[in-house]
């Protein structure tokens, strides 16, 4: 690690404390993103090792890893330490990936806003309630500007934070296009889904509306993503009602490099979402060249185009007719398959990047 003195001068920071090995969205966003800020010399406060860059070394316990303690941790770490670090490094601006900052500081900062999903679909007790109410709203306020992953987020930071639209750049998401590939694979029986298990993700749904396909009996339904036990026993119930558990495979978290083998052989993934900030693994099934069903609502229209089949979350039957589409129409299939390669041509990280470079450049 190249480490920066603090008698240095350096004049942006960029706050990588939420990074950790087990690769999660926001920690994706934010690897991928740095590498194309270099040309605005920053400094990285991290835990980690990146040789190509000025570093200042932070505590390593300040992430998701540590659960609850390590996200109060790094709130406490942000608020006290942080603005030290800003005022000895002469800093001139601090760009976090989230939406956390030192508030009521000396400290100027920009930060990313993924989603609202805690505010639209709020969990009892959840922590993450009163962090989008009461925390978040004061950060959007004193920043410098507001970057965000979708129009679709950008309209719901307006309307839950009353924040100008002015004061917010949306810039899209991408993939690594050398990781997810069309791979020319043979397509086998299953339809895909891939995310978490909360229940905004619509999965309930989506294996009520598989279990009304006339032909089930010929195909699987793979769910990929963590285990979670406040929501899986839920669905294996629901599973286990509808008399189709031989044909719901369960896979829990799938390493990163196994992802597009599964999502080249599918039918489809099947991503049925009440609400997305972006839709990721959308993106990353059209860049495979896997055909697409997924929702029309929020983000979701706005990464796919239309290079995939639109179905209103909430009907089951929409969805039910959309898989029955892809089994018996081999021309909508090759047809999306090559519109979604298409469209995910026109995401890039390399765009994101030095988009986002535009928007710092403004406010250094």
């Amino acid at each position: 690690m190249s480490v920066l003195n603090d008698s240095l001068f350096s004049q942006l920071l960029i706050n990588l404390s939420i990074i950790f090995s087990q690769p999660t969205g926001i920690s994706n966003y934010t690897v991928s993103l740095f590498p194309y800020l270099k040309t605005l010399q920053p400094t990285l406060l991290t835990s980690r090792n990146y040789p190509d860059f000025n570093c200042y070394p932070i505590p390593n316990n300040l992430t998701p890893a540590d659960g609850i303690p390590g996200h109060f941790k790094r709130l406490i770490w942000t608020q006290f330490q942080l603005p030290k670090i800003y005022k000895n490094l002469k800093s001139n601006l601090l760009f976090s990936p989230i939406p956390e900052a030192p508030l009521y500081t000396d400290c100027r900062f920009i930060v990313m806003s993924h989603d609202m999903i805690p505010l639209r679909f709020p969990k009892p007790f959840s922590p993450l309630t009163p962090y989008h109410q009461y925390y978040t709203p004061q950060v959007f306020q004193q920043a410098e500007h507001i970057i965000c992953n979708s129009e679709s987020t950008a309209k719901d930071i307006t309307q839950f934070y009353n924040i100008p639209s002015n004061k917010i750049t949306p810039i899209p998401l991408a993939c690594d296009r050398s990781h997810f590939q069309f791979l020319n694979l043979p397509t086998k029986n299953y339809f895909l889904y891939i995310g978490r298990q909360d229940p905004y993700k619509n999965v309930h749904g989506l294996i009520s509306a598989f279990a009304k396909l006339p032909q089930k009996n010929d195909y699987e339904l793979w769910l990929v993503g963590p285990k979670d036990k406040r929501y899986t026993p839920l669905l294996e119930k629901q599973v286990h009602e509808l008399g189709i558990n031989h044909l719901i495979k369960f896979l829990n978290y799938v390493p990163y490099d196994e992802l597009p083998i599964i999502i080249n052989q599918a039918l489809a993934l099947v991503f049925p979402s009440l609400w997305e900030g972006f839709g990721l693994p959308v993106l990353e099934t059209m860049a495979c060249g896997t055909p697409v069903i997924t929702s029309n609502v929020s983000s979701l229209p706005e990464v796919t185009g239309d290079a995939a089949i639109l179905i209103n979350p909430y009907h089951t039957e929409e969805i039910t007719a959309a898989m029955e589409t892809i089994i018996n129409d081999l021309e909508i299939r090759k047809q999306l398959s090559q519109q979604g390669i298409k469209r995910a041509n026109q995401f890039s990280w390399e765009k994101t990047g030095l988009t986002t470079v535009e928007v710092l450049q403004q406010y250094l």
